[in-house]
């Protein structure tokens, strides 16, 4: 169940990036990797079980980060790509303080979410920062590595420099993340066992974003939408 699921939800999110691409252009692009990124923090808080491997709920959404800075970077310019990264680290920030902010009020008497709150939004200083730092250096990472191999092939096989730049990444925000966040807690080989497995399911994810992106340019045609020419 769990895998069709998965199947289902790589559809509905890649292709709903790859529509609000054509619709809103690079604006909505960038505004994808805010949504995207708190979607993503938000929704990791459940894990299930996947191939064996436990499997937060939010991979999906973050990944569709890195398809995002892909677009950007093959439709429009290496600096819009960075630029969404910030969005996503300013949005993030933002809504960490809006919950906490909101978690601090004393409940009234009638309330009935501060305990529904507190256990999905309470903050755990050392995963917050470690999952921030990851963010902003895999992506800028990728942007990098996506960059570099288009410059290198001339511009050709796109699905090679999407496959790679991606896939490294994924698996350095996913060894860098887990070996921040739980080192001291876990041993070594616990670390690196958690960190091997999930990047299996990451990469995968990763892969079928590839015709996603061929989507994304074949509507981009290097023309720029109505509403970027306001």
């Amino acid at each position: 169940m769990n895998i069709g699921l998965l199947a289902i939800e790589i559809v509905f999110v890649f292709g709903a990036l790859v529509l609000t691409h054509k619709i809103f252009g690079r604006f909505g692009v960038m505004a994808w990797v805010a949504v995207a990124t708190i979607l993503a923090n938000l929704l990791t808080a459940k894990n299930v079980e996947m191939l064996g491997v436990s499997v937060a709920t939010g991979t999906v959404w973050f990944a569709s980060t890195f398809l995002a800075t892909d677009i950007l970077s093959e439709c429009y310019t290496k600096q819009d790509a960075q630029k969404a990264v910030w969005y996503g680290i300013f949005a993030n920030v933002l809504f960490i303080i809006a919950t906490q902010i909101t978690l601090a009020y004393a409940p009234s008497a009638f309330d009935y979410a501060q305990p529904f709150m507190s256990g999905l939004f309470g903050l755990n200083i050392r995963i917050s920062i470690a999952s921030s730092l990851m963010y902003l250096i895999a992506n800028f990472a990728d942007i990098h590595i996506y960059n570099r191999i288009r410059e290198k092939m001339d511009g050709k096989a796109m699905w090679l420099r999407n496959n790679v730049s991606t896939i490294l990444t994924n698996c350095l925000e996913n060894f860098g993340f887990i070996a921040l966040a739980f080192y001291g807690i876990y041993d070594a080989k616990t670390i690196l066992t958690i960190a091997l497995s999930t990047s299996v399911i990451e990469s995968l994810v990763a892969i079928c974003d590839t015709p996603f992106l061929y989507l994304a340019k074949g509507i981009n045609n290097g023309e720029r939408t109505e509403l970027e020419t306001i």
